[in-house]
């Protein structure tokens, strides 16, 4: 294979034309402005839709007033809850308090409740309370008497 050789000269080994540094200066100058005139062009056009939307848009009836609604109601110790929650339970079960001062209902622990109710019973019912409407029977010297549909047959 032959080998190649250099034509001219041998001694040229770099670009013989560099980069002009005016032409660099004016690339940078016209990019600057570019960029400048953009972002100018950018807050213009920000600031008439800004006004655009303010013109359009229609302030709120003062009738109509919304509160702001609260902040998220955030468990922060739950444990601590847990246990506030059984005290207070606690506290209804074993303690005496008015439920209805002027009916005179009141609220006694309960373990008393348990102990009266063994001592006294379960309180009666009234007489003939077997059903609440004749369509499905009523008492009749202790028994139930068949429903209304099938006395008919």
């Amino acid at each position: 294979m032959p080998e190649a050789k250099p034509s001219g000269d041998s001694g040229a080994g770099h670009e013989l034309s560099d980069l002009s540094p005016r032409a660099i200066a004016i690339f940078g100058i016209a990019l600057a402005a570019t960029v400048i005139a953009c972002l100018i062009l950018a807050v213009w056009i920000f600031g008439f839709f800004a006004a655009r939307e303010t013109k359009l848009d229609v302030p709120p009836s003062p009738l109509a007033k919304q509160a702001a609604p609260a902040g998220p109601h955030l468990q922060v110790s739950a444990p601590k809850d847990l246990a506030e929650m059984l005290a207070a339970e606690e506290k209804i079960l074993n303690s005496y308090d008015w439920v209805d001062r002027q009916a005179g209902i009141v609220r006694i622990p309960i373990d008393r409740a348990m102990q009266l109710l063994v001592e006294r019973g379960l309180p009666a019912s009234p007489k003939g309370s077997g059903t609440h409407d004749g369509t499905v029977g009523t008492r009749r010297s202790g028994q139930l008497s068949q429903p209304a549909k099938a006395q008919r047959k």
